[in-house]
């Protein structure tokens, strides 16, 4: 754990509160923090797909709770909250996918604005609160379709919204953060990251989970776009950056307070057809592009993660060839049916004993 720059006696039996724990992303996390000794308080929907990494890995086991709630119930959040009395915070739980904000909009601004909120207000309210990563997404940006990677200075926009929710969720952050939680020594960052992959992501409209759907099927994967471009990471790869911006808050505290991007590096920022063709020329399957109407999405889109590489310490570890192989590795363990707890730990152990770029 050391050579990733986390301290592992920091999280040893720490009280930490994790919204989202169901989810893709806050269950790799939440899996990680109890593998690091902490105790894990979840707060979140009933797992949103069937299957789940949630139950796949068996995870509720491994927490010291697990509360299935609504963050747009305030009482509620503050409620589990209080029980878990948290020095960390991170807050995950969010309507996650921009095609889906297109159907429901207005969910989409209830869950990731409102939400937001009534996480930021529940932990201002708890005493034992001392540092909140809010994570946001690279969607957060203004996209102008240009060359160059955003940057935590650029402006805040969203076309979609998705998008746009998030940006609201952005700007919620940072009125909290100068109006009640730096004078209640609570110190809060945001954090912005790519597009990620791994094991046990069965969410709808995303091409991993696409292309294991239709393997599984035995039918061609049909892409909409292949010739957008994304900022695509393994999700351990910004969980460990999280990890380590809690710590920094913790013992830096206002220092790092602020907006963080953990994307992967240049050469790793591939269009969706370069996915779908190394995908299917590993396991010999096929795919198409098809031409539908559908809704706006940025066919561009770079991050620059120079700000955390230099002042955090973090670094990508893995490569997207490497990502891609353990997303598949993942799949085909949950396939043959293998412990999936163990799969999944296997596979924390390896990325922080792998070699730093």
């Amino acid at each position: 754990m050391e050579g990733l720059g986390l301290n592992t006696g920091f999280w040893k039996n720490r009280s930490v509160f994790v919204t989202g724990h169901t989810g893709f992303k806050g269950g790799w996390l939440s899996l990680w923090l109890a593998r690091l000794g902490a105790k894990v308080h979840g707060y979140a929907l009933e797992p949103p797909t069937s299957p789940s990494f949630f139950n796949e890995v068996q995870l509720q086991g491994y927490l010291a709770a697990s509360t299935i709630g609504d963050i747009r119930d305030l009482a509620s959040v503050s409620k589990a909250m209080r029980e878990a009395k948290p020095s960390v915070v991170f807050h995950l739980a969010a309507q996650p996918l921009v095609r889906a904000s297109y159907a429901s909009p207005v969910d989409a601004f209830a869950t990731n604005v409102l939400g937001t909120v009534n996480v930021l207000e529940s932990a201002r309210r708890t005493e034992e609160v001392q540092a909140i990563v809010n994570v946001t997404t690279d969607k957060c940006y203004e996209n102008k379709e240009w060359l160059w990677p955003y940057r935590e200075t650029d402006g805040l926009g969203g076309y979609d919204p998705y998008s746009s929710s998030k940006a609201c969720a952005e700007i919620a952050t940072a009125a909290y953060r100068k109006s009640f939680l730096a004078e209640a020594g609570i110190h809060i960052a945001t954090a912005r990251a790519g597009n990620v992959i791994g094991g046990g992501d069965w969410a709808r409209d995303r091409l991993i989970p696409d292309f294991f759907r239709a393997l599984d099927r035995g039918e061609t994967l049909r892409v909409r776009s292949p010739s957008a471009v994304r900022p695509w990471q393994h999700t351990l790869e910004p969980l460990s950056g999280y990890l380590m911006l809690a710590e920094r808050l913790i013992s830096d505290g206002a220092a790092f307070a602020e907006a963080w991007n953990f994307g992967p590096d240049e050469s790793d920022t591939k269009t969706v057809g370069w996915i779908a063709e190394y995908l299917c020329k590993k396991v010999s399957a096929r795919w198409e592009q098809i031409q539908i109407l559908h809704s706006h999405e940025a066919s561009l889109l770079r991050l620059d993660s120079s700000k955390a590489k230099s002042k955090l310490g973090w670094a990508p570890r893995w490569s997207l060839r490497v990502s891609l192989d353990k997303t598949v590795d993942w799949h085909q363990a949950w396939k043959e049916k293998q412990l999936m707890i163990e799969k999944s730990i296997n596979q924390i152990d390896a990325y922080y004993t792998s070699a730093t770029p």
